[in-house]
């Protein structure tokens, strides 16, 4: 464990973001998932800084909530009562002959609400643990971790990284400044007239950045002949579809086992290929490299095990993740998922604490 302040690889940060979402993906036992949310949250309140995109977690929460609500909303209104527990009965619309197997209101059952509440807890998880790395890894810091050959994509990838956090910022100037012009109005009233400010500052930081970074030379295709370029973005195309198809076999235990491993490896050839033709005639120097220390490697194994750990819990006891909803069982919690939260949780104090924006942002210049 890091003693002194510093920045932690921003690559570490989203490979254990992207453990535990991997984590969460795996399981619908709404008592790992919500654990699973609180490690994240608790591992963000603890190593996020004070620069503007680690303001934006909270709207990564709030949206959570909102898929968890949609998603209750979207089995009460489609046919609610595919169960035997019956807990309301609202007033059915009859439907046309060519909607059959549609159902507008009607019975509403315990074990549709639950399953819906299931699948949201599990998007909303997965979504919040991308936020945590986005409130935790600068945005702008990324762009030097883009190999060579996809630094064209590499800066509209994190432009549009930077528009969530640049929001967040952009919501805590509006409000500070109607409150120092004595705006006091609160509901509708009070959104309108803040929506439209926050929407046109976070704009117009976003273009300013992508202005910044073409003055600077990024995303110029240089004297790249076009063939190269061609068959290096096919290559790279090619190859990280076939990396999502593997993850996706690896994920789904439904799929045979040709799209799992053997896609996946594939596919990452393909891409690695492209990114080593690409990048042989793209000149970049890297100015302040991101060091890698035992603090990022702890970290990345952090985020790796607790995914590893469900993957086992679902072939050792799939009941520990998939609680059952017909007859309805309460979930529980079992020791490798427990043990799963504990390793997510534990860059909370594995990695060094954060510096003051100022420091993180001469550091992290483009």
């Amino acid at each position: 464990m890091d003693d002194l302040p510093r920045v932690l690889h921003p690559g570490a940060w989203w490979l254990w973001a992207l453990g535990l979402a991997t984590a969460a993906s795996r399981t619908t036992n709404p008592i790992v998932l919500a654990l699973i949310v609180a490690a994240a949250g608790y591992v963000v309140a603890r190593r996020r800084g004070d620069a503007p995109w680690a303001l934006a977690f909270r709207l990564y929460l709030v949206l959570g909530a909102l898929i968890v609500a949609s998603r209750l909303l979207f089995r009460t209104v489609f046919g609610g009562g595919g169960g035997t527990h019956v807990l309301i009965t609202l007033p059915q619309i009859p439907l046309p002959e060519w909607a059959a197997g549609i159902r507008l209101f009607g019975p509403v059952a315990a074990e549709e609400l639950l399953g819906g509440l299931y699948d949201g807890l599990r998007l909303a998880a997965m979504l919040v643990c991308l936020g945590a790395a986005n409130a935790l890894a600068n945005p702008k810091r990324l762009l030097k971790l883009v190999p060579a050959a996809l630094y064209e994509a590499g800066t509209a990838v994190v432009v549009a990284l930077s528009v969530a956090p640049q929001l967040a910022e952009s919501v805590l100037r509006v409000r500070r400044a109607r409150r120092l012009r004595g705006g006091a109005g609160r509901g509708v009233r009070a959104l309108r007239a803040i929506l439209l400010p926050v929407l046109a500052d976070a704009l117009d930081r976003s273009l300013a950045l992508a202005a910044a970074m073409d003055s600077r030379g990024y995303a110029r295709a240089g004297t790249t002949p076009r063939p190269v370029r061609l068959a290096t973005g096919a290559l790279v195309v090619a190859g990280l579809l076939g990396v999502c198809v593997g993850v996706y076999g690896l994920l789904d235990a439904t799929t045979p086992r040709t799209l799992g491993l053997p896609v996946l490896a594939a596919g990452a050839l393909a891409a690695v290929a492209g990114m080593l033709l690409g990048g042989r005639r793209v000149r970049r120097s890297r100015y302040r490299p991101d060091p890698w220390r035992p603090a990022e490697t702890l970290t990345v194994l952090c985020g790796a095990g607790a995914g590893a750990l469900l993957f086992t819990t679902a072939a050792v006891d799939p009941a520990d993740l998939y609680p059952s909803l017909s007859p309805l069982t309460w979930p529980r919690l079992g020791l490798l998922p427990a043990v799963a939260i504990v390793l997510a949780a534990a860059p909370a104090w594995l990695s060094p604490p954060p510096v003051p924006s100022t420091s993180d942002i001469t550091e992290g210049a483009v």
